[in-house]
């Protein structure tokens, strides 16, 4: 490995080890490559001491820059965390291998038949940020799609991910796969950063995982192509005819189950004609469980709450805050949505169908849901093990990035002697 002090040379280094890799893991035998995932969840189960001393140096660090609670939660192992990751990984390896599964089959007048089938992307790089879990997700699912991975994690989970990532290789050795298959820039420079997304001989793929900050770095600065994962600006919007024992049960989990995360509800809109039958006793519920209430009109009456500023709406708060205010009918907020969503989750309560189908229609969000709480915006929760992160473009991939979504397809076309007249 070279120096880390000639960084160029260190990450070019890193892209023709993987590349050299991808073409291996191309044609690996899905069995291979599931042996490979149970004995790395095997290793992290059984070095979770080290993997929680790991994650105590971490800790330290956040603290010292002045990580915020919810920042901290998301930095932050324990025993059921990693009993987590140990079950996201088996999940992994029990799917369906994607690789060489056939998309679509049919015959030609000509006497051609077509396939289309998935084949792996080659080379993908991972940036993310403060998630310690997010390196042993993108590395399995990079490995069970047949690709090779750079993982760039954030400097706040360094020794959390090397450790994860000493685990992951282990596995690879285990099953005779090379260990180069799941590569962790090892250094906090943000400078690599700037490397990986310059690297379009060796990477093939950047998927960026973090807050407005670390997208928009990757957006500007790429060279390779981006499946780009932005903010979770995820909306509830509690229609005329939402009923309000549900309201009240999905409101409260979508935002305070984990402020954290992506899925996490930042934005609350009140049927008007809700709030003047019913009231807001969610307002009550979010505030007593110490969330702040920024709210705007009505919905201020609530004593406890704060006026909201324009600011607030649009806003990804990651924090145990909420923005919250009226609206007239479904139309408004779906207008409200569009101008202030970032089409990654936002959801519906109500009983009434027709209204849920005008939000699922006109809304056109990676993710919609309809009495559910936005924290189910979550790979694992879609049945897909664990995700790489939720792609909000709207090429290849969207919602949920799981091993599937990690690979392409090329056309496998069979003749008998057959020309073109």
């Amino acid at each position: 490995m070279k120096d880390l002090d000639d960084l160029p040379g260190l990450m070019a280094e890193l892209g023709a080890r993987a590349r050299r890799a991808a073409t291996e893991l191309g044609f690996a035998p899905p069995e291979q490559k599931a042996q490979a995932l149970l004995a790395a969840a095997d290793a992290v189960a059984e070095r979770q001491g080290e993997i929680l001393g790991a994650n105590t140096k971490d800790l330290d660090y956040g603290a010292d820059k002045g990580l915020s609670d919810a920042m901290m939660d998301r930095l932050r192992l324990d025993a059921s965390r990693i009993e987590g990751i140990v079950a996201g990984l088996r999940a992994i390896a029990a799917q369906e291998d994607p690789v060489g599964a056939t998309i679509a089959d049919w015959d030609m007048p000509s006497g051609l038949n077509i396939r289309r089938v998935r084949t792996p992307l080659g080379v993908i790089g991972v940036i993310y940020e403060s998630r310690p879990n997010v390196t042993a997700d993108a590395g399995a699912l990079c490995l069970k799609s047949g690709n090779a991975v750079i993982l760039r994690g954030g400097s706040e989970s360094f020794h959390s991910a090397t450790a994860l990532h000493d685990c992951l290789v282990a596995g690879l050795r285990t099953a005779g796969l090379p260990a180069e298959a799941i590569q962790l820039v090892p250094t906090r420079s943000r400078d690599a950063v700037s490397e990986l997304l310059r690297m379009t001989e060796f990477v093939d793929v950047i998927v960026p995982r973090g807050g407005k900050g670390l997208v928009g770095l990757v957006q500007r600065e790429a060279r390779v192509p981006v499946f780009a994962h932005l903010e979770g600006i995820c909306h509830i919007y509690v229609d005329a005819d939402a009923d309000p024992d549900k309201a009240r049960r999905v409101i409260l989990n979508a935002k305070t189950r984990r402020t954290g995360i992506c899925g996490a509800a930042e934005c609350l809109l009140v049927d008007r004609a809700f709030y003047e039958k019913h009231g807001a006793p969610f307002i009550r519920d979010l505030l007593d469980a110490g969330v702040e209430v920024r709210a705007a009109g009505e919905l201020l009456a609530t004593e406890g709450t704060v006026p909201a500023s324009e600011e607030d709406f649009g806003r990804e708060f990651l924090d145990s805050i909420i923005a919250a205010r009226t609206v007239e009918g479904v139309d408004e907020a779906i207008a409200h949505i569009r101008t202030y969503g970032s089409d990654h989750t936002d959801c519906i309560l109500t009983e009434n169908d027709a209204t849920a189908e005008r939000f699922f229609t006109r809304l056109d969000s990676a993710i919609l849901m309809r009495n559910a709480s936005t924290q189910f915006a979550d790979g694992g929760e879609f049945g897909m093990g664990a995700e790489i992160g939720i792609a909000t473009g709207k090429l290849h991939a969207r919602g949920p990035v799981g091993a599937e979504q990690l690979t392409s397809f090329k056309y496998l076309v069979t003749g008998d002697g057959t020309v073109r007249n």
